[in-house]
């Protein structure tokens, strides 16, 4: 019998002229926009470039099938699900990945509240298919809380928080997120940090090797936060928050409850705040993360250590890095060479993603067609 599997990182595309039209005129100039210029993809506003990727033979698609008609429409993206054998997935934006570069509280805010709003309105008609995922602002952190219970208004169960904190902003482990975690738990919302979020480039290496560099130095960024989220104290005084990560791997979160345990204890007479819980516990309790590709993770969870019990599959969705259009070769592939229990396969396709979005774990597709 076909498992119930639940992809916990996909992406929609936004209308092209979301925001450019959307934002009132005064903030017109702050309009995250992409196009293809003089050999290049360059996402930014008026005022700066953003993100600027050559392209070229070796870059046919550098992010993905970009053109692929269910990323826009919900007939064709159906029709992907079903291809890929994929159940239900969480949503995440294209061009609002970006909205943590902006400068501006207002526009930052009014950006928000117009992927909030589309998205609701895209993807409301299918509940049981989709997760919607809102965006948050954070410059100005009375605009978060506003934003939160506007998404919990609407129905929302997950909300977007930056996996870096932008400049100028407290980092994870100051209290002054207490109010943000707190209003998060009250409202059962999810926060959910998406690789390469809240800074302006993600290209920190040129030199040899840069590709690959660039792309494995994104995950570090999941690690710092829980890192900071953790040792701080933030997770621990709202132990009703849940935080998820996205496309940063999860088979790290097994070393770092180990590491984090090991200097809470080895250092606990320096430790400041004192926490309640041993850090794994934490992590383990609060904690979720999404892999496409990782198997050290599915031991880990199958041998029961701290920092594998909440990971989960995900597909990306169409990005190259992502495992369209042959997801269901590698969901096999992942058990492929050893063997775990039924339970444990379960949990990491699809029923912890569905217990943590609060969905009910229907399968929806077939099983695989014969060749």
């Amino acid at each position: 019998m076909k498992p119930y599997i639940f992809s916990a990182d996909s992406h929609v595309l936004e209308p092209k002229g979301l925001f450019a039209d959307g934002l009132p005129s005064n903030l017109k100039r702050h309009a995250i926009v992409t196009k293809k210029e003089d050999g290049f993809l360059i996402t930014g506003t008026e005022e700066k470039v953003i993100y600027k990727l050559r392209l070229g033979p070796q870059r046919e698609n550098p992010m993905g099938d970009v053109d692929r008609q269910g990323l826009h429409d919900l007939e064709g993206r159906l029709a992907d699900m079903e291809l890929e054998g994929i159940d239900a997935e969480v949503c995440f934006p294209t061009l609002g990945l970006w909205l943590y570069c902006l400068d501006s509280p207002e526009a930052e805010a009014a950006s928000a509240r117009l992927y909030n709003d589309w998205n609701s309105q895209f993807l409301s008609a299918h509940p049981k298919r989709f997760v919607r995922c809102g965006m948050l602002p954070v410059l100005d952190f009375s605009n978060t809380l506003a934003e939160i219970d506007y998404l919990a208004s609407k129905g929302y169960r997950a909300a977007m928080l930056p996996a870096v904190t932008p400049p100028g902003l407290p980092k994870y482990n100051d209290e002054r997120w207490d109010p943000i975690f707190a209003k998060g738990a009250e409202k059962g919302m999810v926060f959910v940090m998406h690789t390469g979020t809240g800074q302006e480039s993600v290209v920190v290496e040129r030199g040899p090797g840069a590709a690959i560099i660039n792309y494995t130095l994104q995950s570090m960024e999941a690690q710092n936060s829980v890192m900071y989220l953790v040792s701080g104290g933030v997770l621990d005084r709202n132990p009703g928050a849940k935080v998820a990560f996205i496309e940063s791997g999860a088979s790290w979160l097994v070393a770092l409850a180990e590491r984090l345990d090991e200097v809470e204890e080895a250092h606990g007479k320096m430790v400041r705040p004192k926490l309640s819980r041993k850090p794994s516990q934490i992590i383990d309790d609060q904690v979720w993360a999404s892999f496409q590709h990782d198997r050290a993770c599915i031991l880990a969870a199958a041998a029961g250590l701290p920092g594998a019990k909440n990971v989960m599959w995900a597909s990306d969705y169409p990005h190259a890095e992502g495992t369209f259009p042959i997801s269901r070769r590698i969901v096999d592939d992942l058990f492929d060479g050893f063997t775990v229990g039924e339970e444990v396969r379960r949990n990491v396709l699809g029923l912890n993603a569905a217990r943590l979005f609060g969905v009910e774990p229907a399968v929806h597709t077939r099983e695989a067609l014969a060749p």
